[in-house]
């Protein structure tokens, strides 16, 4: 196998949506389980059986072109004295991507990028989601500290025409989550047709800092995708680099009109294999926060580096920009987002020089190795040697109890990048290959990058609840293909 085809397998799904679903048909034969959870969703989502290397790509649009848009704010049907209840249906729908054409998506509203759900920390939220489509789906909370029957398990589904309930208690700090489809083996084609949103906790701490707010505080979806001449999303999975149109709120390359103050983006990668190194073109971005919640002190940096699933919540001060300019925020591939500023504003807002402090780490009683590779032999990704099985626990974990995981890509030979992702917890990056983590990811996180060869070392405490969770690379093609493992947490026996 040349090495340029074992880098297209090893970047992504081995073999394309054929072997996805030959791996699939084997495995439940073999198991003897259940399999309609992976039908995936062609004829909802619109074009997932078409073959990729006939559907001639439509054009990029010109840079900043089209304005993006702001996720909407899903309202509550009902508030209760300590909780409120949000309805979300799960449905196929068509929306305008790129201009003048028809694509098809699967989404949460029918929508490309699902309705934001701000919560507050101490008020529960109930999700009641009712799926429309003809195959089975799910919903996880990334980054969510819920209990298990709620986190939106790998082998949980939704049937179709059914409806469930997720109990989200929010009793973690002010944070930027977000949520997305989690039905194994189609988590990933799921994902990339649009079941995506944000999910924001807040609380009294975090509005006390003063931090911008309201209509200046805008949550970002970025990620890459593959649209077809006709308006398809051409789903390829052995082909993660031919997905040259790159969208913010689901749409190209766009402008957002801004006036000359502080804004605060939430900035999420939701691609499945891009990794985004983002930066300004003029300007400077102040990071605050990480994926469970801000920093102990802002932090001014060139770039921000964000892998799969991870999340980064920067300042932008436009005060100094004439009316008329246009600061780019801007990828190593090019312009992502053209930021116009349209005049001067007035500015309540501040960054102050302390934000949220950082607990210290209690005592590490356990240390636990994984290793995240793949296996070219029977073109699998394997978390310790060993593809996803939900009926097999991998790891045991005593409720209350403090950990330290050292995770390691063996992927040198063809340079395959990884992350890691932990369902649960947030955990705090104690090292990478030694070297302690630099600032801006020194807060709380619940997935990292792992470079090919980087080992990472993370520590948790797992308290609070206990049951089955996931651990995996949230490179979703990876982990939809067996890079994934499960680990329970028990209560400690006499």
């Amino acid at each position: 196998m040349d090495r340029r085809r074992m880098l297209t397998l090893g970047g992504l799904a081995v073999g394309g949506v054929a072997a996805v679903s030959s791996a699939v048909s084997v495995s439940a034969a073999l198991k003897g389980e259940d399999r309609t959870a992976e039908r995936h969703a062609h004829g909802d989502a619109g074009g997932g059986g078409t073959d990729a290397r006939t559907v001639a790509a439509a054009p990029l649009v010109e840079p900043f072109s089209v304005a993006m848009p702001v996720p909407p704010v899903l309202r509550p049907t009902y508030v209760g004295s300590t909780s409120d209840l949000y309805q979300l249906p799960v449905r196929a729908g068509t929306v305008e991507i790129l201009p003048g054409l028809a694509t098809p998506v699967v989404g949460y509203n029918g929508q490309f990028v699902g309705p934001t759900i701000r919560a507050r920390k101490g008020r529960a939220v109930a999700l009641q989601v009712t799926n429309q489509l003809t195959n089975p789906t799910n919903v996880h909370l990334h980054g969510g500290f819920t209990p298990a029957v709620h986190d939106g398990h790998p082998m949980d589904f939704i049937a179709p025409g059914a409806t469930r309930s997720y109990a989200y208690p929010n009793l973690q700090h002010a944070t930027t989550l977000w949520y997305h489809d989690h039905s194994h083996h189609a988590e990933a084609e799921h994902i990339y047709r649009g079941l995506h949103g944000f999910y924001l906790i807040e609380d009294d701490a975090e509005r006390a800092l003063g931090l911008p707010s309201g209509q200046y505080d805008i949550p970002i979806l970025l990620r890459d995708a593959l649209i077809g001449a006709d308006g398809s999303l051409v789903f390829d999975p052995t082909n993660a680099d031919n997905r040259p149109h790159i969208l913010a709120n689901g749409k190209p390359q766009p402008y957002l009109r801004v006036t000359g103050r502080r804004y605060r983006f939430r900035l999420l990668n939701a691609s499945l294999h891009r990794i985004f190194r983002l930066r300004l073109d003029r300007g400077q971005l102040i990071q605050i926060g990480t994926d469970g919640g801000l920093l102990p002190a802002p932090l001014a940096v060139s770039e921000v580096r964000l892998t799969p699933g991870e999340r980064v919540e920067v300042v932008v001060d436009f005060a100094g920009q004439p009316a008329g300019t246009r600061v780019v925020l801007e990828d190593t591939s090019g312009p992502v987002i053209g930021f116009d500023v349209t005049g001067p504003a007035t500015d309540d807002s501040r960054v102050p020089d302390r934000l949220i402090p950082l607990p210290a780490l209690p005592a590490a009683t356990v240390t636990r190795d994984v290793a995240l590779s793949f296996d070219p032999s029977k073109l699998a990704f394997t978390v310790n040697g060993k593809t996803y099985d939900a009926t097999r626990v991998d790891v045991q974990v005593v409720n209350g109890t403090t950990e330290i995981w050292r995770v390691t890509n063996r992927d040198t030979a063809f340079g395959i990048h990884h992350n890691f992702h932990l369902h649960l917890v947030q955990f705090r990056l104690l090292d990478r290959d030694g070297v302690p983590p630099a600032p801006g990811e020194a807060g709380w996180k619940d997935t990292v990058h792992v470079p090919p060869g980087s080992t990472v070392r993370v520590q948790a405490t797992f308290s609070g609840f206990t049951g089955k969770y996931a651990f995996h690379c949230h490179f979703p093609e990876h982990s939809s293909l067996g890079m994934m493992a499960q680990f329970e947490v028990v209560n400690k026996t006499a």
